[in-house]
């Protein structure tokens, strides 16, 4: 694996014709993940040489402050985004749940591989479920919407700041520092911990962050050579599925961290997308979910975004975004 500063200095040099960089965090779930998809390119496309860039971000040099102090958004994609630009890599591997909706202009979402489990995943070594956690139980968690959903269903726990890698949250719990966290479902798996779990939080009590558990694997709009390579890994129905989410977030979050949850799927009856906007302390909660055309997820977002501002959920997002 290069460095990003390594990656730069060559990105105007000529390279082999067939080298493909990925860029990539250096945490152990990034690398997993970046690893993940350099397997499949290499199956796909015999011959390919396919090398793993690290890039870190602004969201690995400070793995204490929360999330919303230090700015939230592009903390974990800007840097790597900007090697995209720069051509010092050909594809950028992201949690989709990390890429904000707004990004580069450039840049394209070349392929949304088949999304692993969407859900979040309680991990409480002594008391195993989030109704068995007793009043004042304190529970661990960087995610805002992870905090106003849990204080929405249980209003008495002691909700707390998290950060570090998944690893680091996890020791958390099973060292007995708090009485649970809360991750991802999907980052667990992925990493061979899913073993901890001791409830899994889903849908439709429990709605998952916009994008969780599916990859974005990122690339320049004008590079058809890289679009061509990474067509086969699209996954047609999570791209449709994380597209409603994502639209719906945009039309909702106008560049502001904000509890939100959404959750998009292929029903019988076309796509189906569930969302929700939280106050940060969960005592209210907006809802609106509607199905639409399966060719039509942009829509549907919109459509999912404008009844959420119609219930309610503007004045919650003028609350959170007030100084």
């Amino acid at each position: 694996m290069t460095s990003h500063a390594d990656a730069a200095a060559d990105a105007t040099a000529p390279r082999p014709r067939d080298l493909f960089r990925i860029g990539t965090r250096g945490s152990l779930l990034a690398r997993w993940q970046a690893g993940w998809v350099a397997d499949r390119l290499r199956a796909l496309h015999p011959g390919l040489v396919v090398e793993l860039v690290e890039i870190k971000t602004q969201g690995d040099h400070d793995r204490d402050s929360p999330l919303a102090a230090i700015g939230g958004l592009g903390l974990f994609t800007k840097e790597i985004q900007r090697a995209l630009i720069a051509s010092a890599v050909e594809v950028a591997v992201h949690s989709l749940k990390d890429l904000p909706t707004q990004g580069p202009e450039g840049l394209t979402l070349g392929a949304v591989p088949c999304r692993e489990d969407e859900a979040d995943a309680l991990i409480a070594p002594s008391h195993g479920t989030l109704d068995a956690l007793p009043d004042g139980a304190t529970v661990g968690t960087g995610s805002l919407r992870r905090r106003a959903q849990l204080l929405h269903a249980r209003p008495g726990l002691n909700i707390v700041g998290v950060r570090g890698n998944i690893e680091t949250r996890l020791n958390r719990a099973l060292g007995g520092d708090l009485d649970a966290v809360v991750l991802a479902e999907a980052g667990l798996r992925r990493l061979g911990l899913e073993r901890h779990v001791t409830e899994r939080l889903g849908p439709p009590r429990f709605l998952p962050g916009v994008g969780q558990g599916a990859l974005g694997i990122e690339c320049r709009d004008d590079d058809a050579t890289t679009l061509a390579l990474l067509a086969p890994l699209d996954d047609p129905a999570t791209h449709r599925a994380v597209i409603a989410e994502r639209r719906a977030l945009a039309e909702l979050q106008g560049g502001c961290m904000v509890p939100v949850a959404a959750w998009a799927r292929d029903t019988n009856d076309g796509l189906a997308l569930d969302a929700a906007v939280f106050d940060p302390e969960g005592r209210e909660r907006v809802f609106a979910s509607f199905t639409g055309p399966l060719d039509r997820p942009d829509d549907l977002g919109r459509r999912v975004a404008q009844a959420l501002l119609e219930r309610g959920a503007d004045r919650l997002l003028r609350g959170i975004r007030r100084p």
